[in-house]
């Protein structure tokens, strides 16, 4: 049996960064206090620092920074979102270090075709989850406080592709944050356009390791998310 040795190596360090991060974890998870759903939820800048310098790859990253030519439309910085509240002190967006790391990939690939990433979220507190739940209590559209989300996690993005040429989005089959069949990833967009589109954010994103969910066309997070902790701590205290 032929042997791809750069394959096996590739795979073989992802086990190893497994072991270690989730050994690392569970020398923090007593440290890391249970909320009121029993979920262990980092709240703490000492606490946040403390993994950090245990793994580098628990750091956040500001991508606005990290990622040359990204843009950014964050709604929950605004009244304009299915809120109609100002969720976010300031237009934030941080994710872990290899979130960032796969984003700026993904970017690049699509700065070939004269294309690039326009970001509406990234790393979101808990805090927010659970005011969003509050108004839309449904886990197709928002995510359970009972779980958490990706955004909690610093892992997952909500983004969709900008024409680098006009700077605006492409078209998409709905808006960002639209809680209808149409935003779903297997509803049958009519115009072959639009389905391209959709397919080429899809298709690129899953390529450096990113998963879609299923009834958002705009939402992904990272494969191994359960190796970061739950997050609720405020942008400020990030930087």
């Amino acid at each position: 049996m032929k042997i791809n040795y750069r394959t096996f190596q590739k795979k073989a360090a992802l086990f190893l960064y497994v072991i270690l991060t989730n050994n690392i974890y569970a020398a923090y998870a007593q440290k890391i206090p249970l909320n009121k759903y029993g979920l262990p939820v980092v709240n703490t800048v000492a606490l946040y620092k403390e993994l950090v310098s245990s793994d580098s790859n628990q750091a956040f990253v500001n991508i606005m920074t990290y990622i040359p030519g990204i843009r950014k439309d964050i709604r929950y910085a605004t009244a304009n979102n299915f809120t109609h509240k100002v969720l976010y002190p300031y237009p934030a967006v941080y994710l872990r270090l290899p979130a960032a790391k796969a984003l700026k990939a993904v970017q690049l690939e699509l700065n070939k075709k004269g294309l690039g990433l326009l970001v509406f979220d990234g790393y979101r507190p808990y805090s927010v989850t659970e005011m969003m739940w509050e108004i839309v209590p449904d886990d197709r559209y928002a995510a359970d406080p009972h779980v958490g989300s990706g955004h909690n996690r610093g892992v997952a993005v909500d983004l969709t592709i900008a024409d680098l040429r006009t700077g605006k989005p492409v078209p998409m089959p709905t808006g960002y944050d639209d809680f209808t069949v149409k935003a779903h990833h297997d509803y049958a967009e009519p115009d072959s356009v639009i389905a391209a589109n959709r397919a080429l954010l899809r298709s690129t994103m899953e390529r450096y390791g990113f998963v879609p969910l299923p009834t958002e066309w705009w939402h992904y997070y990272l494969k191994d998310h359960k190796l970061y902790p739950l997050m609720d701590i405020a942008f400020k205290d990030i930087k």
